[in-house]
């Protein structure tokens, strides 16, 4: 009998091994599948993983995020209900995931709800202050949208898309010195993508759009200030207006368009730094003006620009290409 029941526990164990071996393998073959964007064959290896255990929270998370990733976006909140309720492991990515897939289906404003949820039940995180300010900023609420935003660059300063809806809000709004701090900070993190040639436009759009001619006087040249633009940026505004027209002047009629750009980078920059005083807190001045400045002051500007520029302008990539050894010189100071 005692054989009988060793024998028993021993199946029992063996059954039980095999199963939590198979669950693993088909969790880890679904992530496999995800990560090479076959994600049918993902999901169904998740599939077969919840056969074994359908309350697993991890194995409904990636069956929603492979969801998510194809397209399936009614499937994405499903799954993601499972992990919510549970109340468990992998909230922060659950909320993140059936949020994202809300504002997909055009129910923003649901997503937007989630998203506020999840910050008061889960620990602060940028990408739930991201979201939140990128889905105000879909229904158009750009004051909403900036104050998540910029909780987001708190949080984290590094992450480029942040900086890069902080540079569209005051796009819209017409507020060309907030615009260009962002944007450059953007482009700065992320210097060659596709949308990092759309940035690299709107930043040249917001040094010069002010800037015109008239055709019947050849030395005239207009400059129309934004009535949007409030009054700590006001003599700023003017100072870019300004270095833009100096393009035409005698005296820089001999520089290229690179030469320029680096000088009146490092003009704007500097002009900001010294109009800091210490009663400015707000991100314009605390944290892109007082970066920008002693980068202005550096020995970097130059490589700086060049970096920047380089998506768009080949005699950039060039130029980067050639002189290594100033990058790496750059890429030293940043991290002193």
């Amino acid at each position: 009998m005692k054989q009988q029941l060793l024998i028993f526990a021993f199946l029992c164990t063996t059954a039980f091994t095999f199963s939590q071996n198979s669950f693993d393998d088909y969790l880890s073959e679904g992530v496999q599948y995800h990560d090479n964007a076959e994600y049918d064959k993902a999901i169904q290896s998740y599939e077969k993983a919840l056969e074994l255990d359908p309350e697993s929270a991890l194995a409904n998370y990636e069956i929603a995020l492979s969801y998510f990733s194809k397209g399936d976006y009614e499937q994405t909140v499903k799954y993601s209900d499972i992990v919510l309720k549970q109340d468990e492991a992998y909230m922060l990515q659950t909320y993140l995931a059936k949020g994202s897939a809300l504002d997909m289906l055009g129910k923003t404003k649901e997503s937007i709800k989630l998203f506020k949820k999840a910050l008061k039940k889960e620990e602060e995180h940028y990408l739930l202050y991201y979201n939140l300010g990128l889905n105000y900023y879909k229904i158009n609420n750009l004051e909403e949208a900036e104050e998540h935003v910029i909780n987001a660059i708190a949080l984290n300063s590094n992450h480029p898309s942040s900086h890069l809806i902080l540079a569209n809000i005051h796009n819209q709004k017409g507020n060309a010195v907030q615009t260009l701090l962002a944007t450059h900070y953007f482009l700065f993190l992320e210097p060659n993508s596709a949308r990092s040639k759309v940035a690299y436009q709107m930043l040249q759009n917001n040094f010069g759009g002010n800037v015109s001619k008239d055709e019947t006087k050849p030395n005239t040249i207009n400059i129309m200030l934004s009535p949007n633009n409030d009054s700590q940026f006001g003599a700023v505004e003017l100072m870019i207006s300004m270095l833009e027209a100096s393009k035409s002047l005698e005296e820089n009629e001999e520089k290229t368009d690179d030469e320029m750009f680096i000088e009146n980078t490092e003009s704007f920059f500097k002009v900001l730094g010294e109009l800091k005083k210490n009663k400015n807190k707000e991100i314009w001045w605390t944290f892109y003006t007082t970066f920008f400045y002693d980068l202005a002051k550096s020995d970097h500007i130059a490589t700086y620009c060049k970096y920047i520029s380089q998506v768009s302008n080949e005699n950039a990539l060039n130029w980067l290409s050639e002189n290594e050894t100033k990058l790496d010189a750059f890429e030293t100071w940043l991290k002193e």
